[in-house]
């Protein structure tokens, strides 16, 4: 069989709120054997105006937020154009946009990623494939998290695929399925409180160290109901305000006692989701890999093989990984896992958008 080649563009925005992570990347599929090669990288920081826009659309009326999606959509599209001038690239066969979350309720039967497609393609004259969740959503499933297809086809040689952003979350294989969950909140609550020491995240994980567990306020976290939910489940920012910073801010504790506190209690979170019986492979990604003292932790309390690739995979999986989800959905391939999911079937998901005329 011919080997098939596609030219895509991956943007991937997090909860974190670190900026637009960007991704040329070239998806091999050979007889359904898929591979990559990521061409050109970039991430671009949000502005303090555009991260001030998108922390307070959480609570702005819907004229707002629909004015706002336009708007980002613009953004991810000049974004793209100046991108694909700086690194003159010319073979683009499509954009694959996650947007950047609003809104994420599943349970309430609803999920919003603005960066509207239509504006991206209009933008940028290419073809745009994005909104991979609400069709999730609207099929009884949590509408995440939606990488583990991408953990299944380019990363099938690790037993783990643990990815630690704004929030935790694993997938593997059980049962010749593949089981996805948000785990906890990670990136998300520590670089909330490292913000109140005037920095913007807790470097390797330093002030952490200073501090010490506050074995109450770390009991409370380790008994909120949703870690005794039933799995498939996600997280969004409303957990975090509802569940989160009401314990810790209750504590009356130090900045470092909290961050202290909060990185035990996420790797006992990380740990109660592993089979330590086995030697495995765990692939760490994401932005909390690179909190050394988050890391040393959980190499402390895990006895499986931790695998922290090179910096390109670690940043920008995200984003590779939509890249290959806008390919399956270009195809009409599957592309959303109900077993991770709990959708009532698996399915194609993503809206496609070509420039109007």
């Amino acid at each position: 069989m011919i080997e098939k080649q596609c030219n895509i563009i991956g943007l991937m925005s997090g909860t974190s709120l670190d900026g637009v992570d960007i991704v040329y990347t070239q998806i091999f599929n050979n007889d359904e054997i898929y591979n990559f090669k990521i061409v050109q990288t970039e991430t671009i920081p949000y502005s303090k105006l555009w991260e001030e826009k998108l922390r307070s659309a959480f609570t702005s009326s819907k004229e707002s937020i629909l004015k706002l999606h336009i708007e980002y959509g613009n953004y991810l599209g000049e974004l793209v154009n100046e991108f694909v001038d700086k690194y003159t690239i010319s073979d683009i066969d499509f954009i694959a946009s996650h947007g950047h979350t609003i809104f994420h309720k599943p349970n309430e039967g609803y999920t919003l990623q603005i960066g509207d497609g239509q504006t991206i393609s209009n933008t940028t004259g290419l073809k745009v494939i994005c909104d991979f969740r609400t069709q999730d959503v609207e099929l009884g499933g949590q509408g995440a998290p939606l990488v583990p297809i991408g953990d299944k086809l380019l990363f099938s040689e690790y037993t783990y695929c643990l990815n630690l952003g704004g929030f935790a979350n694993i997938s593997f294989e059980k049962n010749k399925e593949r089981i996805a969950f948000d785990i906890c909140p990670v990136n998300i609550v520590l670089n909330f409180y490292a913000n109140q020491l005037g920095v913007k995240f807790d470097e390797g994980g330093n002030l952490a160290k200073k501090g010490k567990v506050d074995e109450n306020l770390l009991n409370k976290l380790n008994n909120i109901a949703f870690y005794k939910d039933a799995k498939p489940k996600s997280l969004g920012l409303e957990f975090v305000k509802s569940s989160i910073f009401p314990l810790i801010d209750d504590a009356k504790i130090t900045v470092e006692d909290i961050l202290r506190t909060f990185v035990a209690h996420i790797v006992t979170q990380i740990s109660l989701c592993l089979d330590n019986n086995i030697k495995s492979k765990i692939l760490v990604t994401g932005g909390g890999t690179f909190n050394t003292f988050l890391m040393e932790e959980l190499k402390r309390y895990s006895k499986n093989e931790i695998v922290i690739p090179d910096s390109e995979i670690i940043n920008y999986k995200e984003a590779l990984i939509f890249a290959l989800l806008g390919l399956l959905r270009s195809e009409n391939q599957v592309n959303c896992l109900r077993s991770v999911t709990g959708a009532l079937n698996d399915h194609s998901s993503g809206k496609i958008f070509t420039k109007s005329h």
